[in-house]
């Protein structure tokens, strides 16, 4: 079994999402090129496929949660390559490399669906 829930995986989403927009400010590799645009637009697409997906914090189900885990796998492997795809290896690259793999990870570990909950039913007195 998949040790990452659904819900917990929400929760990763939306601050991965606000950490990949404010990375190149934070981290303090802002140029202006690629090296700070594809973490904030990748960033931004999780927290919007994230709203879009149906699991416990989404808003809209449009995306299934499958749907959203192979979102995350392309997401992770473009981070991941960027800085070489788009030649600022020399620049930065750990914060992307770090970053993609691990979105990598999360999403291989992460459940398709939640988990069933049992209702305790209360006794009648």
């Amino acid at each position: 079994m998949k040790p990452i829930s659904t819900k917990a995986h929400g929760y990763l989403d939306y601050i991965v999402g606000i950490l990949l927009i404010g990375a190149p400010w934070i981290l303090d590799f802002a140029r202006g090129g690629a090296e700070t645009w594809v973490p904030v637009i990748l960033g931004t697409g999780t927290i919007l496929y994230s709203l879009l997906t149906d699991y416990e914090l989404g808003i809209t189900r449009v995306f299934t949660m499958r749907m959203h885990l192979f979102l995350d796998v392309v997401a992770g492997l473009l981070l991941a390559a960027s800085p070489w795809l788009f030649g600022f290896a020399d620049y930065i690259r750990l914060p992307h490399l770090v970053v993609g793999i691990m979105e990598i990870l999360i999403a291989l570990l992460t459940r398709t669906a939640p988990l069933k909950t049992t209702a305790r039913v209360r006794p009648v007195a």
